[in-house]
């Protein structure tokens, strides 16, 4: 599909997926009835991670505080080094995998940054977009 690049930017006016979204947009056809409902055609994107809901993702993290000490925080495990986990919700995370695979994976296993932030929460809901719309990052 060869579409001019610039069609593509998001700006204040447009989205993202614009044009796929506005392919399946009827509300310029009254006789057609929609193939969405607007509020699912035109909501915003979510990361991955945050498709299950923010309730689901406040529960997890609410549950690593409690499963996490301070005191584990202070004094993570020396098998780690350097790649320690800076937030419980990561830590409890960090415990999991290495209940579940053996020690010679961690070294396997890369964790994706954007480079363009110093974010450490995995859920996208904490970049600028997210907590311009969601306010305080519940919906």
């Amino acid at each position: 599909m060869d579409v001019d690049p610039a069609e593509k930017i998001i700006t204040k006016h447009r989205i993202e997926k614009y044009i796929l979204r506005k392919a399946f947009d009827t509300s310029d056809e009254p006789d057609t009835q929609p193939y969405l409902p607007n509020h699912i055609l035109w909501r915003q994107k979510e990361q991955f991670s945050d498709g299950v809901g923010y309730g689901w993702i406040d529960a997890l993290k609410e549950n690593a505080q409690k499963q996490i000490s301070d005191e584990q925080m202070k004094h993570p495990k020396a098998e780690w080094g350097t790649d320690v986990p800076v937030t419980k919700e990561a830590y409890w995370y960090r415990l999991m995998f290495d209940e579940l695979f053996p020690p010679q994976c961690a070294s396997t296993v890369m964790r994706w940054t954007p480079t363009w932030t110093k974010q450490t929460d995995p859920s996208g809901r904490a970049i600028s977009t997210h907590v311009a719309k969601y306010g305080n990052g519940t919906q």
